[in-house]
């Protein structure tokens, strides 16, 4: 679903938000432009046009649907993983772009999605990764390792790939916040082994 807001809002806010507009009925009269440009079957309710889409075409489909939300300065929740997409805050880097082990693609993230797409991790969905193409990357992992010691392991690439073991998602959010603000501490903050 998209819609304007003025600021970011939390996932709550926006999952509250799209169940309150499921409960009413559609719009009728003349269809707003950003709903024209939608893929999938579009349905206008009051200031907000809800996209339907099949699980076959949904990682395609909600990558174009963000990326017109985007251009329209409009956020866009994804019910389907529980995520919102805020227009902002954004990272240093231009063009950089969000993967997960479940498919999904962002391009420029929010720094909100980063924050909130890190407690995902899942069998499903088994890394997370914001890299800038030809320059560098992180990517975090949950710790499967056959020692059960739990946690995550973090990479980082720019000359070469490093490795540490993170024990908290707190700080990995800080570590992938801090990588996407262009800020390195996390470096100087662990200890990294050639991976």
């Amino acid at each position: 679903m998209v819609w304007d807001e003025p600021v970011p809002i939390s996932r709550d806010q926006a999952r509250a938000a799209y169940l309150a507009v499921k409960k009413t009925e559609p719009a009728h009269g003349p269809v707003p432009e950003v709903a024209k440009e939608l893929p999938g079957e579009v349905t206008v309710y009051p200031g907000h046009v809800l996209v339907t889409m099949d699980l076959d075409t949904m990682d395609e489909m909600s990558a174009r649907v963000y990326a017109v939300a985007r251009e329209h300065g409009l956020v866009c929740y994804d019910p389907q993983r529980d995520l919102v997409h805020n227009v902002g805050p954004l990272g240093a880097y231009e063009g950089m772009q969000l993967h997960t082990g479940d498919g999904m693609i962002v391009h420029d993230p929010d720094l909100g999605l980063v924050h909130d797409v890190l407690a995902t991790m899942s069998p499903q969905n088994p890394f997370v990764a914001l890299v800038v193409f030809g320059r560098h990357f992180i990517q975090v992992s949950p710790d499967v390792s056959s020692d059960g010691g739990g946690g995550y392991e973090l990479e980082y690439k720019e000359s070469e790939l490093s490795a540490t073991a993170v024990p908290e998602l707190e700080e990995v959010r800080r570590a992938f916040h801090e990588y996407a603000t262009g800020d390195r501490s996390f470096l100087a903050r662990h200890s990294w082994r050639r991976a």
